[in-house]
């Protein structure tokens, strides 16, 4: 192809620039320089293009992809920013949506809000947009003068309702320009949809990142100008598009050099017929990990480093180990990064003083030859790498290694040990995106790509047993290349929010063509032509109370609606109510094609491209390699390793074992010819170690997909919104094979559930039934969960799987609306029984008997259709399981899957079996507010490896609710046992194995009909975990609670569990507001809370001080107030407002909760931890969550 003009096509990375640029003859070049380096140049990309075009060239477009967004976030290095919420949301971003990351690990770590200051505007609009308080301006002006003072120039500013409602954010917006802040982002304009928590933190990314942006465009349009002005600056955008500069704004430029090593990875190597691709992009900061079948796949909902982002993104795993990566010997561990020595000073091998990093271990073991590595370095740029300050600082980190270790360590396997680690961290990362998705990893080529890719590649497609390896001619460039493969996007979207008819899709319609409108006329200043101008017109419809949200292309209402329905059924296997649809948004996506651009053929091999040889460490000893040179190598050319390739931009090495041959453009293909690491074996008494991840991480797939399933088609806020569910496969004898970590409570005890189900129905169950129940006798918790059970048969006669999903309905009956009342003393009281229910039979959906069931209670259900709705959606959660699994027996055979239903069992069974050796004799006693004894005596009988956990002595059955199901009980213990494991281990029956459970018949923990229970499943749950802890002595006591909510009356329902202090353990701290052990349900966003319910949310914070001191401190609670706006009866069952949460080994206790209403009078009532009330309009209740307790006496 011919270009009139220059294009240049720009990789700006943390460590190294790279350039492609096509000529006006259509030829490439390329060239690469450090991305910092002030003695020389200001900017690295205006560098390149000076020395490469000529006086009088013009340059037609500078498209460019940068990892300095990424990078920043990582590194926590982008502008100090200040949030401005609405007052009484401080603390919203620090608690989140109270979750925890592992539902398993004791130390908890929720990541850290990327703010230095919130400042809180005294104002507050309703739900419906009429203003409860004005906006106090005297107060914010003060606020902002004192942080720009105090040197802040950085503003996100985020209220309640302002997405939709934005006039207190504009004036705001106002009074912070007028006060001089240079950055200001509004979350109307960055993301106008509800959902404040995450509308918020995507708000600060826009303001913590785009100044860093900023200086990065400045600097570059400033350098350029004396050169020659681009007709188009395009970046590109995290959704692998492109945009003009003036658009490109911080929350889309997070994955912006990764989304273009994805796009270049694709257009090139799927055409020469590879079609399952992992990227490794490993540059100098950090490395990008993605996936590609056939699709782009894109994300609206992501989280990079620990920040929730909702902006289109290509799906890319960042993790934070690139060549530039510290190495750091601490705690006797070998640790590769988190940071980064970036590109100044850079590694030490570059001369400005840097620390060892992975470059500098690849150096020193000769897998880079220094004597190729372009010479860009020292006072002048043209010195190459030092080896002698790489080798003197090995030599130095070994002498201290060996001194605190004993061990004989020299600088070369000091270095080969780090290599080591950062190959295993990369080849998790990269399981992390297939194996997890039930994909076996050995079927994907690993496309190697970035400046230290290919130094690694062979070792990390080792680990992984990876046979093949693909490296583009660029490969050293490749996102450089990708931007000019890459077209023009501008997409823009509104919230409708109204019903669905012919009218509002027509008046949706006119909204859509004024946003065509505004991308058309986007597209025409970044100069596509408008023959190359692209629309995809598009409503949001979702079924009326849920939040699945399906683009579906503009049409008459008619169509749309049959389109929504038919790709919802594909999509989740359950037919939607197309009668009863909401338009959500209007969304129009442009997309400008630019010049299309492929490789060519190159020549035959004709002449050797071997330049020279290099010393090189292979299993412990050096040896002399081969290196060739990369623009040598003509198609045909093949290699047998090891060997090195250079190139102007990268080194790759062959490692011993793996082969090189080169395709016609120019592709280097690696093929492994030894044995893999691991082998296929499938015998039936010995697993294979990679099918047993295999495995043990796609029966976790499907349980996690059928989750996603039912979390998208229920309606009640309980399920889509707070996640109160779980998913669970089970073998013929419905023993557990897989739990998705959901909800911790049920895991283990939807087994006693699905066994109960074998044991009464035997034989009667047939293809197509599925039965319910949530008898708390018979394997359930509490009535409001109810389990849906699904068999799966095959071919076979007898059911081969079984599939269960247990959900939280938001009413199922009893003497208060939630079903949750404080005051029960009898089963009946707390809504309707369901004791093996045939909820479908032979494909038939038991309509009438349901209504019949749940009508006939003494207290029936009070919201029918939603019960029904959170059913249906149960069932396609079951169904999509089933199809799942099909795929998998499909795909490995029956005999194959089975074997490893057993051998993952085995292997989680040793696992505890491992632990319980390291454990004594010990006992403990924990005493409930109600009075009420747990005792907990566990007997290790180290020579079987066996455990008796034995409840003997704890109190007879209760009169109140806090009754805890034998299922609850053995959930407590085997949720303790398998936290108290740091390793990532199966969860499945296996892990009971060695554990015998006593738990006296008639007690508290495994109470008789028809004894109340719903606290028991909540409250008790709760208690016999730190019990447990406590006898173990490896935790102080978190929160004791679930602070179990609720509210309602014949209209609406709502139940919410609050957050409180986790315990401090020996070497940490606990964490601050987070759900802990047997529950990680989510907090309902108070947007959408204010939205569907009688409330106003006053305040939500954090209590400073409730965490018991000690040596390591107990986590802080919580303290939430809601005022009502119509009556409802209400609910609260909660512990630890009588005796505090314990401190251990000399630890003191944590704050104890407290329970209050404040009525519309301004009257003070105190509750007690257990309290049912009727609330009016005006009034207000305020909850104050226990602190979890110290551990260890302070200093």
């Amino acid at each position: 192809m011919t270009n009139r003009n220059w294009q240049f096509w720009i990789d700006r990375g943390g460590t190294f620039t790279d350039v492609v640029a096509l000529r006006p003859n259509g030829t490439i070049v390329t060239g690469k320089l450090l991305s910092e380096n002030p003695e020389r140049y200001e900017d690295a990309a205006a560098e390149i293009i000076r020395r490469m075009i000529s006086s009088g060239d013009d340059i037609d477009a500078v498209k460019i992809g940068t990892t300095v967004a990424t990078n920043a976030l990582l590194e926590r290095r982008g502008a100090p920013s200040v949030l401005i919420v609405t007052k009484g949301f401080r603390d919203a971003l620090a608690i989140g949506y109270q979750n925890r990351p592992d539902i398993f690990k004791l130390n908890i770590k929720k990541p850290k809000p990327i703010y230095a200051r919130v400042i809180e505007a005294d104002e507050r609009l309703s739900a419906t947009g009429s203003v409860i308080k004005s906006l106090d301006e005297n107060a914010i002006e003060m606020a902002l003068k004192t942080a720009l003072d105090d040197g802040f120039q950085s503003a996100a500013i985020c209220l309640m309702h302002g997405f939709s409602y934005p006039k207190h954010e504009r004036r705001i917006a106002d009074i912070a320009k007028r006060a001089g802040f240079k950055q200001i982002s509004v979350s109307h304009e960055v993301e106008p949809l509800i959902k404040f928590v995450s509308r918020a933190e995507t708000t600060l990314v826009d303001a913590y990142l785009t100044p860093v942006l900023n200086k990065y465009i400045r600097s570059l349009t400033t350098q350029l100008q004396p050169i020659t002005e681009p007709k188009r600056l395009l970046f590109m955008q995290s959704n692998g598009g492109l945009t003009l500069a003036q658009n490109f704004r911080g929350k889309n430029s997070v994955l912006s050099g990764p989304a273009a090593g994805v796009v270049g990875m694709v257009e090139t190597a799927s055409k020469v017929g590879l079609q399952r691709l992992i990227g490794f992009d490993m540059g100098g900061t950090s490395t990008d990990i993605s996936a590609w079948t056939g699709d782009y796949e894109r994300s609206n909902d992501s989280e990079v480093a620990g920040v929730r982002l909702r902006a289109p993104m290509i799906k890319v795993h960042t993790i934070a180990a690139g060549g530039g990566s510290i190495l750091h010997y601490k705690d006797q561990r070998y640790q590769v990064g988190p940071d980064s020595a970036g590109a100044n000073p850079g590694p030490a091998c570059y001369r400005r003083g840097g620390p060892l990093t992975i470059t500098d271990a690849n150096v020193l073991l000769g897998r880079i030859p220094v004597d190729s590595f372009p010479k860009v370095f020292g006072p002048d740029a043209n010195q190459t790498l030092d080896m002698d300050v790489v080798r003197n600082q090995f030599n130095e980190l070994a002498e201290i290694i060996g001194q605190d270790s004993s061990a004989r360590v020299t600088a070369e396997s000091v270095a080969e040990g780090f290599l080591s680690v950062a190959a295993e961290s990369m080849a998790n990362a990269i399981r992390k995106i297939t194996v997890e998705r039930g994909e076996d990893v050995r079927d994907f080529t690993l496309c190697s790509f970035g400046g230290a890719a290919g130094q690694h590649a062979c070792k990390v497609a080792e680990i992984l047993g990876i046979k093949r390896v693909w490296l583009h001619p660029m490969a050293g460039i490749l996102s450089a290349y990708g931007m000019g493969l890459s077209d023009i996007r501008v997409d823009k979207q509104q919230s409708i929010e109204s019903s669905f008819s012919e009218k509002t899709v027509r008046a949706a319609g006119n909204q859509i063509h004024k946003m065509k409108t505004q991308i058309d006329k986007s597209l025409g200043g970044q100069g596509v032509p408008e023959i190359h101008r692209n629309f995809r017109r598009s409503l949001g419809l979702r079924v009326a109370d849920s939040d699945t949200i399906l683009d579906i292309d503009y049409a008459d209402a008619n169509a749309m609606a049959e389109s929504f329905s038919s790709i919802y059924q594909q999509r989740f296997g359950i037919k939607p109510d197309s009668n009863n649809l909401i338009i959500a948004t209007a969304c129009v996506e442009g997309t400008g094609i630019e010049e299309e651009f492929r490789d060519s053929d190159i020549k035959v091999a004709a002449k050797t491209a071997l330049v020279s040889s290099t010393r090189i460490r292979l299993d412990n000893k050096w040896a002399e390699v081969p290196v060739y040179k990369r623009d040598l190598l003509g198609a045909g050319f093949s290699v047998i390793g090891p060997a090195i390739i250079v190139d102007a931009n990268a080194t790759t090495v062959i490692d011993a074992g793996w082969t090189g041959d080169v395709n016609r453009k120019g592709h280097l293909i690696l093929n492994c010819n030894t044995a893999p690491l691991y082998t296929s074996a499938h015998c039936a008494d010995q697993p294979d170690p990679v099918r047993l991840e295999i495995f043990n991480r796609l029966f976790m797939h499907i349980a996690e997909q059928m989750g996603t399933v039912l979390q998208k088609t229920a309606l009640s806020v309980n399920i889509r919104e707070r996640l109160d569910f779980s998913c669970a496969l089970f073998d013929a004898q419905g023993r557990l094979v897989s739990n998705a970590p959901h909800m911790p409570v049920h895991l283990g005890s939807m087994g006693e559930s699905v066994r109960s189900v074998i044991a009464a129905n035997g034989n009667q169950l047939g293809p197509g039934d599925s039965i319910m129940q949530n008898s708390p006798y018979n394997g359930g918790t509490h009535l409001p969960d109810i389990t849906v059970v699904t068999p799966w048969f095959e071919e076979s006669e007898k059911p081969l799987f079984y599939l269960a999903s247990r959900a939280h309905h938001a009413d199922i009956g009893g003497i208060t609306p939630g079903s949750m009342p404080s005051d029960s003393q009898h089963i009946d009281e707390e809504g309707v029984v369901i004791d093996n229910f045939w909820l479908v039979k032979r494909g038939v959906f038991q309509l009438g008997a349901i209504k019949a069931l749940f009508g006939s209670a003494k207290y029936p259900a009070r919201n029918l259709p939603q019960n029904i709705a959170d059913l249906k959606a149960q069932l396609a959660a079951n169904q999509h399981g089933i199809k799942q699994l099909g795929k998998a027996v499909e795909r490995y055979g029956l005999l194959t899957v089975q074997n490893y239903l057993r051998f993952v069992r085995k292997n989680a069974e040793q696992s505890v079996r491992r632990l319980v050796h390291s454990l004594h004799d010990s006992k403990f006693q924990y005493e409930l507010d109600t009075g009420e004894i747990i005792c907990v005596k566990i007997s290790v009988d180290h020579d079987a490896k066996q455990a008796t956990i034995d409840f003997t002595g704890s109190s007879e059955q209760s009169t109140s609710n806090f009754n805890a199901p034998e299922a609850v009980t053995r959930a407590a213990v085997l949720y303790v046992f398998r936290s108290l494991i740091d390793d990532e281990i199966p969860m499945n029956e296996g892990c009971l194995e060695p554990l015998k459970i006593i738990i006296p018949k008639g007690s508290i923990l495994s109470p008789q009909h028809p004894a109340a229970v719903v606290a028991g499943n909540v409250e008790t749950s709760q208690c016999v975990t730190d019990c447990i802890y406590g006898a173990v002595g490896a935790l102080a006591a978190s929160q004791g609670t679930m602070n179990n909510f609720t509210f309602g009356n014949d209209h609406i329902q709502y139940y919410e569990t609050i957050c409180g202090g986790a315990g401090a353990g020996p070497g940490f701290d606990g964490c601050d507001a987070v759900h802990t052990h047997m529950t990680n349900s989510r907090m309902t966003d108070p947007e959408v809370l204010e939205q569907k319910f009688p409330v106003i949310l006053e305040s939500f914070s954090i209590r400073q001080g409730s965490g018991g001191k000690g040596k390591w401190i107990g986590g802080a609670g919580v303290t939430r107030k809601i005022r009502f706006t119509d009556s409802v009866d209400a609910s609260i069952l909660s512990n630890h407002r009588r005796i505090a949460p314990f401190g251990i080994d000399g630890g003191k206790n944590g704050g104890k909760g407290y329970n209050m209403i404040q009525r519309s009078n301004g009257k003070k009532e105190h509750l007690k931890g257990t309290a049912t009330i009727h609330l009016e309009p005006g009034d207000t209740v305020i909850i104050k969550t226990p602190g979890g307790g110290g551990y260890g006496a302070q200093d």
